[in-house]
């Protein structure tokens, strides 16, 4: 229609030609309108919009929530599914029901029971708008926590034609080694007394991938750290430093095992390889192989690297002294019965008298019980040096007889100028041997070379992060050094630990802080043994003038009961001026203790000196607190 005939019929509004329309289509609309307005403000009022606003931010939280529980319980992934399943079906019956009925003071009732001069829906709406705020509120805390704190658990989309391997390798363009942890395998049997069995499959795995060149593996003693506890993987790999984890189940019954492993990528929560090795007990040693290859191949696959592949070289073909070697490490590993590991160890060889693992296993074990075992009447320094030569002459590429060798020779052979060189060659043989560092660094501090010392225990944790005893050797070495403050923390790092090995040279320290009874207590924990008189060494201490005879007779009538001399404990001894304990050099650390500068000017520090420490001095030079006097004196500060 034109606009001059629209003028004409009266119909055009706002400068627009309008269609007629009739009253009786005005009024229709104008009721749909009313309708729909009615419907909106009855929805409001009986809150149906609050409820399904509530329902949806606290259904993101449930949804959360049944992630983090998924994975921390190890769910199938069916349940995160089944819970958005039940969710979204329960969606509609929820807005049905705030429909429906009502939330009275009488309880609830359905809506059209409800006299509307008694409803209570503005109350329950002011409720639930509290309770949609406090939900948003957890729901925004939520996410900023989590992008605050959590690392993404999804990789980063690659480009076009890149593969996930382009990724990790652009990723560690810097030249950073890929990473990983092998936790400890679960035991599935129905005997718990296989879960040595297990711990050692677990610890067979990672010496196998200690050895990939390229390849950088938490230590034992740190990812047994994790046995048994309920904590998710990414965090795990974090506190461990790893980029990959390796885990898995252990199955026995009767000669058969089932084992299970999987291969995480913990940047992407991504399972790169996993599988299931069902095999006669006779097949241990090939199951190994075909693990540890796997990995690797997975790894290099991932990482597109050069990882080499590894061989299992079974050192023994008697399965039952296998086990048994399993067994005794791993109570040798826990220190729990020294004396049953070194009894398991001595029936694995009496089985195979050329498995050389056993004997370097026995060898430890008996060097260690030298201190542990103290006073049970066995020499087991002459036998871990025994065991140790006998397992270097089946395999000379072993590591630790040497370390043990080393630790023999520098108190009871040629002196620290062989022990030392046993212990290079340790090291230099196994560089991951976190134990042959520990040692080497042990010597360099008796020997005065606080900063050779303090390296080599610093290299120890850097291998071992979870390695106590050498943390604690570190902070003693740090404390001969002038480094107190530093030494302090780091041992009482230890103590959170309940470890005691060295702390009784930090008893000066909190003797003069105040502390006595932080003394009395470390005093008692240094000396593994019940009702020794402390308090006399704590005493002698704080008042190193006063006469000690009195002192001196309870120590040697307690140490004699325990088949003991006074001497065994050089540090009481020096601290009672029993000067002629250190003589024989019993313990050569005690001599460097900040407290006994005097000390270090007597004929007895200078004839055990003389004695253990002059030949290596003039061989590799004197430590910086010690120099030569003339051709054949020296003096210590």
């Amino acid at each position: 229609m034109t606009g001059a005939a629209c003028r004409a019929h009266g119909l055009q509004r706002g400068g627009f030609c309008n269609w007629p329309v009739s009253k009786y289509d005005g009024d229709l609309a104008r009721q749909h309108i009313e309708a729909t307005v009615s419907l909106i403000s009855e929805l409001k009022r009986r809150n149906v919009f609050r409820v399904g606003i509530a329902y949806l931010v606290a259904s993101w939280l449930l949804l959360q929530l049944a992630e983090v529980l998924t994975e921390l319980l190890a769910l199938p992934d069916w349940a995160g599914k089944l819970v958005v399943l039940l969710l979204v079906v329960g969606f509609i019956p929820a807005l049905i029901l705030a429909w429906a009925f009502e939330l009275t003071p009488d309880g609830i009732k359905r809506e059209k029971d409800v006299d509307r001069d008694q409803s209570i829906t503005h109350l329950t709406g002011r409720k639930l708008d509290r309770t949609i705020i406090i939900v948003l509120f957890l729901a925004v805390a939520y996410f900023v926590y989590e992008r605050a704190s959590l690392e993404p658990r999804q990789p980063t989309a690659p480009a076009t034609g890149e593969v996930a391997g382009d990724t990790a390798r652009r990723e560690r363009a810097e030249g950073t080694e890929p990473s990983i942890a092998v936790l400890p395998f679960v035991n599935l049997s129905n005997d718990p007394e296989q879960e040595f069995f297990s711990d050692g499959i677990s610890e067979e795995l990672l010496n196998l991938l200690v050895r990939v060149e390229g390849l950088k593996v938490a230590s034992r003693t740190s990812s047994f750290t994790y046995k048994g506890a309920n904590r998710n993987i990414p965090d795990i790999a974090r506190e461990l430093k790893v980029d990959h984890i390796l885990e898995g189940s252990v199955r026995r019954a009767a000669n058969r095992v089932r084992i299970t492993a999987q291969l995480i990528d913990t940047d992407s929560d991504r399972h790169l390889w996993s599988d299931t090795f069902d095999r006669e007990l006779t097949d241990i040693f090939t199951i190994q192989d075909e693990i540890a290859n796997a990995i690797v191949a997975a790894l290099r696959q991932e990482l597109g690297t050069g990882l080499d592949a590894v061989t299992v070289e079974a050192d023994t073909t008697n399965l039952d002294a296998y086990q048994l070697y399993l067994k005794a490490r791993s109570l040798f590993v826990a220190r729990k019965n020294l004396a049953e590991s070194i009894r398991l160890f001595e029936q694995a060889i009496a089985m195979d008298l050329n498995f050389a693992r056993a004997w370097e296993g026995l060898a430890a074990a008996h060097l260690v019980s030298a201190s542990w075992l103290a006073g049970d009447g066995i020499d087991h320094n002459g036998l871990a040096f025994e065991a140790a030569n006998r397992a270097l002459e089946i395999d000379p590429g072993l590591s630790m007889p040497y370390a043990v060798r080393g630790m023999y020779v520098s108190e009871r052979g040629p002196g620290f100028v062989a022990g030392m060189e046993d212990l290079d060659t340790a090291t230099a043989s196994d560089p991951k041997n976190a134990t042959a560092w520990l040692w080497r660094g042990i010597m360099y501090k008796d020997l005065g070379y606080f900063a050779e010392a303090i390296a080599d225990l610093e290299r120890c944790l850097s291998i071992d992060p979870a390695y106590q005893n050498c943390r604690q050797h570190l902070a003693e070495a740090l404390l001969f050094a002038g480094q107190e403050e530093r030494a302090i923390a780091l041992l009482e790092e230890t103590l959170e630990h309940n470890f005691h090995s060295v702390t009784s040279s930090f008893l000066p320290h909190y003797l003069r802080s105040g502390q006595r009874v932080t003394a009395l207590v470390l005093a008692a924990a240094s000396v593994r043994a019940e009702y020794a008189p402390v308090r006399d060494w704590i005493d002698a201490l704080e008042h190193p003038e006063q006469d000690h005879a009195a002192r001196v007779a309870r120590w040697q009538q307690w140490a004699a009961e325990s088949n003991l001399g006074l001497c065994n404990f050089s540090e009481v001894a020096l601290a009672l001026r029993r000067y002629d304990c250190f003589s024989p050099l019993v313990d050569g650390r005690a001599g460097w203790q900040p407290m006994l500068r005097e000390f270090r000017k007597t004929a007895h520090f200078k004839q055990a000196a003389a004695a253990h420490y002059l030949g290596f001095w003039r061989q590799h030079g004197f430590p910086p607190q010690c120099r030569p006097v003339g051709e054949t004196d020296f003096a210590c500060d």
